[in-house]
């Protein structure tokens, strides 16, 4: 299957210029892998892990401020209590179907604790739901599948599309995915990135926009099938938010809110949006970006 990003067919969305790759891993230190499961025996599968992993990997012990928003909807995203708690992210973020929440989860402690980060870690892994292209209920991610995603994640172009997470996501009554992209904004004279990774699976046809123009309308049903017999207008929609602006938590909530009103018009889906800043404080100055720890953080009592 041949896929081109909106660029490669001369259609430019908005004003601001794109980082190097029009992707989240234009934000230093984000990598982005991808584990693909596409296969009809013994049970149909098109499923799949997607990770995102801050600080080249080292963001156990370099943790990055971070916070998140949810607009409707009840979306499963663990880890959510901690950055709460600490306004901190601590671990990869991974994006999977519902049903595997919970072996991801396991996978990215058992993946930590591998590489001597025993101890307390809660990460961060939010789903979407694949049951109508994928037998949801096979399980068919793996611990395995869950490393193999994080070894292979690497800066620069992301793979989209039909990978990954997206694998068996559906969009507008095409086929939804893995999407990436980034803005580059200057403020007060220092040029900042803004990436984000969308899994994307949700919305009718009618409300689909391109560059604001309602080309969903234009697309029927006889000229390209729907693949429900009724027209689809629920959903879901992750976004992973990454910048090398200096923000704190409270910052990167705000920056989290704003994005999941760039899909007004898609039939109100449940969305989830997560915001991390991966910059370093700036040398010689007290602009805050991260709290760099050289020690696990200890767990805090509880009263009854």
């Amino acid at each position: 299957m041949t896929r081109s990003r909106l660029r490669d067919l001369g259609i430019t969305v908005g004003d601001l210029p794109t980082g190097l790759n029009n992707a989240i891993t234009d934000i230093p230190g984000v990598l982005v892998g991808h584990t693909t499961l596409s296969y009809d025996e013994p049970r149909i599968a098109r499923t799949g892990v997607t990770v995102i992993v801050p600080r080249d990997g080292r963001i156990h012990e370099d943790n990055a401020f971070a916070a998140y928003h949810v607009l409707n909807g009840n979306g499963e995203m663990t880890g959510l209590p901690w950055i709460d708690e600490t306004g901190l992210l601590g671990s990869p973020i991974a994006i999977t179907n519902t049903n595997q929440v919970g072996v991801v989860r396991d996978a990215l402690v058992a993946h930590a604790v591998d590489r001597g980060m025993a101890g307390w870690i809660l990460p961060v892994v939010a789903e979407t739901y694949d049951g109508v292209l994928n037998d949801i209920d096979a399980f068919h991610a793996t611990k395995e599948h869950v490393y193999q995603a994080l070894e292979a994640a690497s800066a620069g172009p992301v793979p989209e599309g039909n990978v990954g997470g997206g694998t068996g996501m559906m969009c507008h009554g095409f086929k939804g995915g893995i999407g990436t992209s980034s803005r580059v904004v200057e403020v007060i004279g220092d040029p900042y990135t803004v990436g984000v990774l969308v899994q994307a699976n949700y919305g009718s046809r009618r409300h689909l926009r391109v560059d604001g123009v309602p080309v969903g309308r234009e697309i029927s049903p006889d000229e390209v099938p729907l693949p429900r017999k009724s027209e689809r207008r629920d959903g879901s929609i992750i976004i992973v938010v990454a910048t090398d602006a200096p923000l704190v938590s409270i910052q990167c909530r705000r920056l989290a809110r704003e994005q999941p009103w760039a899909w007004r018009g898609s039939g109100e889906p449940a969305t989830t949006a997560a915001a991390t800043s991966s910059s370093p404080s700036p040398p010689a100055t007290t602009r805050p970006a991260i709290r760099t720890t050289t020690r696990r953080p200890s767990r805090p009592s509880s009263s009854t």
